[in-house]
């Protein structure tokens, strides 16, 4: 395999796109997910499409053993991760409190240890030779506290001053560091396993959702320019630096007055 690049996350959703943007620029690439099925499928289409060679490692990364099994397993095979793209992610939304504590802990699992294992575990690799790229996909929830979204938020911020400290760190060392922050995103499974109604959450508002394809070219291009931070959409840009300026506590609270529209009419959460 030649200049290839390890994307997580890679059976839907912005991930899978990722790999259809690589796999058109000729990267061969080795994809993760927890569903070995759709990874199959996303991989039939990829060689028929594009002709490049894809090795699918099928892994659960809420599991603690995961990131370096993959680690160690693309060691084994001798491929050099060019690109990471760190994509993989979920949440859960409601009270904190509601929620089962195992369901939470997963979060930061995946959200951030998970994330946090891959980096290091190929970074050291890019740094010996001088060359490759990192992208890790945080959120514009990583910007204020999230009301509803409480873990998920905090994993994402984490994610974003994670990924702006290691691009100084790498920095004039052949090697950079990108922090992709979407905003609401079409055609992903986040509302699905989040159980967050974003079609109530924007009744009304009239937004315009991006398709994960803009996201993932958006990031593509950013991953490439080396920048370190990349925020998707104009709105979603001056609605982040404004919270960088206003009191915390104004923010979380117009913060949890938006996501509460995420409830489905009815009082229910969606499923």
């Amino acid at each position: 395999m030649k200049s290839v690049a390890f994307i997580t996350g890679a059976s839907g959703g912005i991930g899978a796109e990722f790999a259809r943007i690589f796999a058109r620029d000729h990267h061969d690439l080795v994809l993760t997910a927890r569903s070995a099925e759709r990874l199959e499928e996303v991989e039939a289409e990829l060689r028929a499409n594009h002709g490049v060679e894809v090795l699918l490692l099928p892994a659960d990364l809420a599991s603690p053993t995961a990131p370096k099994e993959l680690i160690e397993e693309t060691a084994r095979r001798g491929i050099r991760v060019e690109y990471l793209i760190n994509d993989a992610g979920f949440g859960n939304y409601g009270e904190f409190v509601a929620h089962d504590l195992a369901t939470e802990l997963e979060q930061i699992q995946v959200n951030v240890t998970a994330l946090t294992a891959l980096t290091h575990g190929f970074l050291s690799g890019m740094l010996e030779r001088r060359n490759g790229r990192i992208l890790n996909v945080a959120s514009t929830a990583g910007f204020q506290p999230c009301p509803l979204l409480a873990v998920y938020g905090a994993t994402k911020a984490y994610v974003l001053t994670f990924s702006e400290a290691l691009a100084v760190e790498v920095r004039g060392s052949g090697v950079s560091v990108t922090c992709l922050c979407p905003g609401p995103t079409g055609e992903t499974n986040f509302c699905l396993r989040s159980g967050y109604a974003l079609e109530s959450a924007l009744e009304g508002l009239g937004g315009h959702l991006p398709d994960a394809r803009s996201v993932a070219e958006y990031g593509y291009r950013a991953l490439f320019a080396g920048e370190s931070v990349a925020v998707h959409g104009l709105a979603n840009r001056m609605l982040t630096a404004s919270s960088r300026f206003a009191p915390r506590r104004l923010v979380a609270t117009i913060s949890g007055r938006m996501l509460s529209r995420g409830q489905r009419k009815g009082g229910e959460p969606s499923e």
